[in-house]
């Protein structure tokens, strides 16, 4: 069969068998993985061998990297640290949109987990926000905050395989000094929507709550404490730290020095937690990360697998003829995300298709992860589990959580598209 007919089948499967029978996407994607192969006219021996090297390609990227922020994020969370953090935040800005966008935007990166981060944060907006109208803003807000740097910053898993696929020895600060500006402006853009679509939901200035950041502490932490709560910062200064080290001292590679800063992270965690806490703290992390991770390595078996049918060379000639090259890895990537519905198996079913092919010659690196990043904004919706979430934990019904969620998520897509395809032609043309 024609390896586009088979991937269109495929992700058709997919979005079919997640929405009827929400089993985990490992286990679909694995399904598709199988399918494919056997579409594309591989043997079932060569699909299942290229299974297991996708699979463990991927975990060899991202086992430690997951298993340190999700053992982080639990121990910060068992110790009140979490509400700690948002009340320093507090303590300078003192708007509450503000503060829950910028607080899922700041915790999806360390804990590499947007998910995670926005779970963790749920129950400190409650104190923030007791009318539910505008509690449920600040919950949006924190979604698309965090979807925005788990996007879009490295190092999370979106942008990892994405930078390991096509930097071509771009150095990662030179990434994050175009993204990380670029994805605040978007985050601002995201305010105003919010301000425009919700204005007697958002808190207008000098009217906001008057919760003040020691309340915040006293309400969610047992010990009240006055000042910039350092223990709670602790792993995150001590991967930024970590960074300098392995690069000017230790000479360690791109690979190396991220699983090194985030061992580092979770090492501080861990030494500063109570011993009553370790342990709980690291098998329960262990058991998120493993959730996590697996669903991660369903995706490099299937673009392992879409790569060794050969659908790169074929099917990726096939449509630039019919659409401009510098919109191939945008749609690629909105078109797998509509399918299962995961930015971190997006990013990596995409890395692995267009690594080698002609895609990769022509649009520079830069614009090109920032392409396929905004690609996986465009459709958030009844395949990504992110939305379910958003919408049991808000309580509103479809038609507000798309107006809420989807929808600011894909203007800022949009925006990172129209910025990439700009970046393209008016500075690396």
């Amino acid at each position: 069969m024609d390896p586009i007919f088979a991937f269109v089948i495929t992700l058709f499967l997919i979005t079919l068998v997640s929405l009827r029978y929400r089993i985990s996407p490992f286990i679909t994607l694995i399904g598709g993985a199988v399918l494919f192969g056997l579409l594309a006219g591989m043997t079932l021996d060569a699909t299942m061998l290229g299974i297991i090297a996708g699979v463990g390609k991927v975990f060899s990227a991202f086992g430690i990297i997951i298993l340190c922020g999700a053992v982080i994020a639990k121990l910060l969370q068992e110790q009140h640290h979490i509400e700690e953090i948002v009340a320093d935040i507090r303590t300078y800005v003192k708007n509450p949109p503000v503060i829950a966008g910028m607080s899922g935007y700041i915790l999806s990166v360390p804990i590499t987990c947007c998910i995670t981060a926005y779970i963790m944060l749920n129950p400190i907006l409650d104190s923030l926000e007791k009318d539910r109208a505008k509690r449920n803003v600040l919950l949006y807000l924190t979604a698309v905050g965090g979807i925005i740097s788990y996007a879009f910053v490295y190092p999370t898993p979106v942008v990892i395989p994405l930078f390991d696929a096509f930097s071509g020895g771009m150095s990662p600060l030179l990434f994050d000094a175009v993204s990380i500006p670029l994805s605040l402006l978007v985050l601002g853009g995201v305010l105003l929507y919010f301000r425009f679509v919700h204005p007697n939901a958002m808190i207008p200035n000098g009217t906001e709550s008057k919760i003040t950041a020691s309340e915040i502490s006293r309400i969610t932490s047992p010990v009240p404490h006055e000042g910039i709560h350092w223990r709670a910062w602790a792993p995150f200064i001590a991967i930024l730290i970590a960074i300098p080290v392995a690069v000017l001292i230790l000479n360690l590679s791109q690979i190396s020095m991220i699983n090194f800063i985030m061992l580092v992270g979770a090492i501080t965690a861990i030494a500063l937690a109570s011993p009553a806490l370790r342990a709980p703290g690291l098998s329960q992390g262990a058991k998120h990360a493993g959730l996590i991770i697996f669903d991660i390595c369903g995706a490099g078996a299937l673009g392992f697998v879409i790569v060794k049918s050969g659908f790169a060379q074929d099917a990726l000639s096939q449509l630039t003829l019919f659409i401009p090259i510098i919109l191939v890895p945008f749609l690629l990537a909105a078109l797998i995300e509509t399918a299962q519905g995961s930015r971190v198996v997006t990013a990596v079913i995409t890395a692995e298709v267009l690594a080698g092919s002609a895609v990769v010659g022509t649009i520079h690196p830069l614009p090109l992860m920032l392409l396929i990043g905004a690609g996986s904004c465009v459709v958030s919706y009844v395949t990504d589990p992110f939305f379910w979430l958003v919408q049991r934990t808000t309580g509103d019904d479809i038609k507000t959580v798309v107006k809420n969620y989807t929808l600011p998520i894909a203007l800022a897509g949009i925006a990172i598209f129209l910025f990439a395809v700009a970046l393209e032609y008016l500075v690396f043309r």
